[in-house]
């Protein structure tokens, strides 16, 4: 009798025994119905974390260069006579005015931003047309000299000056191989310390003149349909329609006057354009290398002779209304309009659709030339 309840006793063990293991395994397997949903959703919102990180990254890898951050910029008049070439700042400059004054010669402007030139120059003095783009892009402007309509305009207007001709010769300096007016300089570090001590802001709100993308494009062809003639069994001649890219720009000619033109060639190689002026290759005077720019803007842009009793045949622009003009880069141009409401208004570039233009990345010279300049693409 004590054998029998003993089977009977290990029986039931072993019963309950399966059937703990059996709602251990069901119990598992609840358990890992929701935590594995859970592990893959924290790991479905990892990868969503680190896409969203490396979409940033490459967000930021891919803004524009030119004019970054809010530091701001300095403008600098740069001497543009034949004696004052080279010119030292041209390589290094992020943005450069053209526009035309006395006796048919041009002065440029240099726009910077965050740059550290050793010798800039050689500068001269200011006209007031010049305010205007000093004034679009916020700039501290810098110039040897000043004319009586521009010395009026810079207190008018309360521009951010520095005339070197006021400053002490440790920070604007003559160089002795060149002769006066087209040898005098300063230094990007020279023209800070004057900032520090005339406490002029050194940051900038306004944002960019120009509508700068990172990511580089092409300009859109324009094509034009001819007709040639095609001989044929039956007729002598047949017109055959064809389309013709006719917005090419691998040269691009400017004349400012009857001996001052401007003139840029393509580089396919590098996509940059090399500048020459009076027929000859610009170079920079510091580095000697050749002037080299991304982009090209021309604005055709009416000049006449001021009537200021001073018989020099000083300049001003009938610039603050919309004005036609080019866009070229890559190769290509476009018609354009350039549209400025007021004198520190910033131009705003448009296609001929109204809509406001891209610009490439990288440097661009703005050419303000005569209403009548004689302009040739090939």
């Amino acid at each position: 009798m004590k054998k029998k309840s003993s089977k009977k006793s290990n029986s039931g063990l072993g019963i309950l025994t399966v059937i703990l293991v059996i709602l251990i395994i069901i119990a598992g397997g609840l358990l890992a119905m929701k935590i594995l949903p859970t592990m893959q959703n924290a790991e479905n919102v990892a990868n969503m974390n680190t896409n969203v990180n490396n979409e940033e990254e490459k967000q930021e890898v891919k803004q524009p260069k030119t004019f970054a951050g809010n530091e701001r910029p300095i403008a600098f008049m740069i001497d543009n006579h034949i004696n004052a070439m080279p010119q030292a700042g041209l390589e290094e400059a992020d943005l450069v005015y053209e526009m035309i004054v006395e006796g048919g010669e041009t002065r440029l402007m240099i726009v910077t931003k965050n740059k550290d030139i050793d010798q800039v120059g050689p500068l001269r003095s200011a006209r007031h047309y010049f305010l205007d783009y000093a004034l679009e892009n916020d700039a501290i402007y810098v110039h040897y000299g000043q004319s009586p309509q521009a010395k009026s305009d810079i207190s008018t207007l309360a521009i951010a000056d520095i005339n070197g001709i006021n400053e002490s010769e440790k920070n604007f300096w003559r160089v002795s191989s060149r002769y006066a007016p087209h040898n005098a300089v300063t230094s990007t570090e020279k023209i800070e310390s004057i900032i520090k001590r005339k406490k002029f802001r050194t940051t900038t709100t306004k944002g960019n003149v120009l509508n700068y993308v990172a990511e580089e494009f092409d300009l859109p062809d324009i094509k034009e349909k001819t007709t040639t003639s095609k001989n044929t069994n039956e007729t002598n001649s047949e017109n055959v329609a064809e389309a013709k890219v006719t917005n090419i720009a691998k040269t691009v000619t400017i004349p400012y006057s009857a001996f001052n033109t401007v003139k840029y060639t393509y580089d396919a190689k590098t996509k940059t354009y090399i500048r020459y002026s009076r027929d000859k290759k610009q170079t920079d005077w510091n580095t000697g290398k050749t002037v080299t720019t991304k982009n090209i803007i021309i604005t055709k842009c009416k000049n006449t002779t001021l009537n200021d009793g001073s018989g020099k045949g000083r300049q001003t622009l009938d610039n603050v209304k919309t004005l036609d003009g080019y866009y070229i880069t890559n190769g290509k141009y476009i018609p354009i309009t350039c549209e400025k409401t007021s004198r520190s208004g910033k131009t705003i570039y448009k296609d001929l659709n109204g809509n406001e233009i891209n610009v490439n990345d990288g440097k661009t010279f703005i050419q303000i030339c005569p209403i009548n300049s004689k302009i040739t693409f090939e």
